[in-house]
């Protein structure tokens, strides 16, 4: 039926890039410090989010709450809500949430009719969220761990039930030196959406999440106020996607019925990319930024270049800091710009 080659298709598209699997959007950014600054598994400094590596949940300053809006290109959005806090003396916590979702979709079913969609004007749109919650702690002086906990839930339309998927994340940090830093993350473990359709026909697919393995190092040098004055970093992130695949394996005969025997195959698809970026805060309450994404991930237009910078304010009793991120997106196919608001109390 129409539900069931609406999703057939959206299964399909979604598998055709890397950039497109399952949870895609959260992969964006966690703010927009990290959409500027990439490679952020390593940074101790106590900007980094937790949500990028559970082991740097004990490095912030103070708890804290963080609103981020995008704005993208191809009627999409992107939101997170981020809620934080050290315990003190050696552990820390977050919290929050990521939406991600595209608007103005045009939907046909598989004669080429158009559907009836959730919008006025008729048109689709989809909805995705991620909620975690993150905690970690110091295990020696130079030594942290982390655990992460991940809620997805993908509202693609009313002929499809919103499938949700729960991922773990695990990370660790060790402190090399005075000034160098290495970080190793794993994120959406066991994480995958069951989709299924209703309608005159039932259509059901398996959409896993690709295994992230992200491991770095991270510099800072300098002093300015009581943070670094600069840091330079550097991942590498090995993403494993687990598929399945059907292969034929002959014909049966049933009486004057003949149907062919297929052989399920799961397969797992491997890709290494990289990430490098920087921080320089010029005064004590102004930095820049910039970075370089999707190292290796293919021809030199896939890479992702990004700049941005950040500013950070008392305002009474409270900390205010403003981030602002502008990044090309593969292709030179648009920029994508992100805000930060963080309160500090």
């Amino acid at each position: 039926g129409r539900a069931a080659g609406l999703l057939v298709l959206a299964a399909a598209t979604v598998g055709a890039a890397a950039a497109q699997d399952a949870g895609a959007f959260a992969r964006i950014a966690m703010g927009a410090r990290s959409a500027a600054f990439p490679a952020q598994v390593a940074d101790r400094s106590g900007y980094a989010s937790p949500f990028l590596n559970p082991a740097l949940a004990p490095f912030q300053p103070a708890q804290g709450v963080e609103l981020s809006s995008g704005a993208l290109a191809f009627d999409r959005s992107l939101e997170t809500v981020q809620v934080a806090a050290p315990l003190k003396p050696r552990s820390g916590i977050a919290a929050g949430v990521v939406h991600g979702g595209v608007d103005n979709i045009d939907g046909r079913d598989a004669s080429g009719y158009p559907t009836d969609g959730q919008n006025e004007d008729g048109t689709l749109r989809t909805d995705e969220y991620a909620f975690f919650a993150t905690f970690g702690t110091q295990l020696s002086e130079r030594v942290s761990g982390g655990v992460g906990l991940r809620l997805y839930r993908n509202e693609l339309f009313e002929g499809v039930r919103a499938p949700t998927a729960i991922g773990i994340a695990l990370g660790t940090s060790v402190r090399l030196s005075q000034r160098l830093s290495a970080g190793l993350a794993v994120d959406d473990l066991f994480a995958r959406y069951e989709w299924s359709s209703s309608g005159s026909q039932l259509a059901s697919v398996t959409d896993y999440f690709p295994t992230r393995i992200r491991g770095g190092l991270a510099y800072a040098g300098g002093a300015v106020g009581e943070r670094p004055r600069f840091t330079v970093a550097a991942e590498a992130e090995l993403a494993i996607q687990p598929s399945e695949a059907i292969r034929p394996s002959g014909l049966s005969v049933l009486g004057t019925s003949v149907a062919s025997r297929d052989t399920t195959l799961e397969v797992r698809l491997a890709g290494v990319t990289g990430r490098v970026g920087g921080e320089f805060w010029v005064t004590d309450g102004f930095a820049v930024r910039g970075g370089l994404d999707r190292i290796g991930a293919g021809e030199v237009g896939e890479l992702r270049p990004s700049a941005g910078f950040g500013i950070e304010q008392r305002v009474g009793e409270l900390d205010l800091r403003v981030d602002y991120a502008v990044v090309v997106e593969p292709f030179g196919s648009a920029l994508m710009h992100l805000a930060t608001v963080r309160l500090g109390l």
